[in-house]
């Protein structure tokens, strides 16, 4: 039987609070973390992603307690990412109640953090989660950034991802910055891109505005799509999600009665 199509909605949680933006820019409010997770558990998410973009250490304990209440309501997985950046780091979320743990600057400034988290921690917790965009300047057409998609790495996206899976990333958050917030749809040939030169799970997110924007992305070869504000503002449900993708064919998996 085919592994379920999960999906995830995304958290971006700053000072305590989940925002949204268009290319992580002119971020509004849109509501308290911990009762958006309850009603996406509720409503039948697989997955919750949790980003801190609060760069500050007030920031990040905000965010400890945020996961800690979470958890003790929530009773699916979460991916927690945002200023992690060691096996220190990594070890505090998960106590803190995160099943999956992201990062991304961390890893770029420093590659050996993915192998040894992933060898303290086994792979399976450990999310690459990459900001991408198209840059000319780099072999596969696709660069690596920070900073929001306002600084490029000076990395090509392919080369990265690939050696972050050799490394021990178990899964790829892959977020395209040029589509990001913008709701016209996820960058399939990202998409295509990324699944062709790895073989762990590729989890889409950016440009969701549409149920068929999900569907077109399982056919890319994403194993998960991830979507923030079609959620948060009540767009989209995470049920018509779901039926788009079992109508196309994808298996999903359903809320069990009672």
């Amino acid at each position: 039987m085919s592994v379920a199509i999960r999906v995830i909605p995304c958290l971006d949680v700053h000072d305590g609070r989940v925002v949204k933006g268009v290319n992580f820019l002119n971020l509004r409010d849109a509501g308290d973390p911990v009762e958006l997770a309850a009603t996406y558990g509720e409503a039948g998410a697989d997955e919750l992603t949790f980003l801190d973009i609060s760069a500050s250490h007030q920031g990040r304990e905000t965010t400890h307690d945020m996961v800690r209440r979470t958890a003790e309501t929530v009773f699916i997985p979460l991916c927690v990412g945002g200023g992690v950046r060691s096996v220190a780091d990594v070890d505090t979320l998960l106590r803190t109640g995160a099943d999956k743990v992201g990062i991304n600057t961390g890893a770029i400034n420093r590659p050996g953090a993915i192998d040894e988290i992933a060898e303290r921690f086994g792979n399976q917790v450990l999310v690459l989660s990459l900001d991408a965009r198209r840059e000319a300047g780099q072999p596969s057409g696709y660069g690596v950034t920070t900073h929001g998609g306002r600084a490029s790495a000076g990395l090509d996206a392919l080369e990265w991802v690939r050696e972050a899976v050799d490394r021990g990333a178990g899964e790829i958050l892959l977020n395209s910055m040029d589509a990001d917030g913008t709701t016209n749809g996820f960058d399939l040939p990202m998409i295509e891109a990324v699944r062709a030169v790895v073989d762990v799970p590729v989890i889409a997110s950016g440009g969701a505005g549409a149920v068929q924007h999900f569907v077109d992305a399982a056919r890319a070869g994403a194993d998960a799509v991830l979507a923030a504000s079609v959620f948060h503002y009540g767009t989209l449900s995470i049920a018509e999600v779901k039926d788009a993708l079992a109508e196309a064919g994808f298996p999903v998996r359903r809320l069990v009665a009672g």
